[in-house]
């Protein structure tokens, strides 16, 4: 299948159904919801939805990673709320979902990513070739973040 990576019991999936997309919002609410205290309101926007992209990482069928994507312009996305359970951190899921959202982009025929990473997170994202584009600090909900971009 060309939209599942198989790793161990791990599976990274395009969300393609609602059911799927499910996965990724119930990986938000246990990540961002309950465990910084964000509200629904604030972790479900107008992004949300069509025509939202979304990859979820299933461990034997339980949703554990995720991230979305959404169309800037016809070249460019965004991609956004990368959430790893806390339980399964450490173990690459979200440079997998990450890698498995870029390959779909390039399918998609865009060639810019930007992100809105935490401060705390841009080592991450830089090891996946992400570059800062000014440094400048902004707030999102309760955290400090900054721009950062992919040319694909």
């Amino acid at each position: 299948m060309d939209n599942i990576e198989k790793m161990d019991n791990i599976e990274i999936i395009r969300a393609a159904e609602e059911w799927q997309r499910a996965g990724a919002y119930s990986v938000r609410i246990q990540g961002m919801n309950r465990q910084h205290g964000i509200s629904l309101r604030e972790e479900f926007d107008d992004l949300d939805g069509e025509p939202s992209r979304y990859i979820v990482a299933l461990d034997g069928g339980y949703p554990v990673a995720t991230c979305r994507f959404f169309e800037k312009d016809e070249k460019s996305v965004s991609l956004g709320r990368v959430v790893v359970l806390p339980e399964y951190r450490g173990r690459e899921l979200g440079r997998l979902v990450v890698n498995e959202a870029e390959k779909w982009i390039a399918e998609l025929g865009y060639g810019e990513i930007f992100i809105d990473s935490r401060v705390t997170a841009t080592g991450f994202y830089e090891k996946l070739g992400y570059e800062q584009i000014d440094g400048k600090v902004i707030k999102s909900g309760p955290f400090d973040c900054v721009k950062m971009y992919k040319k694909m």
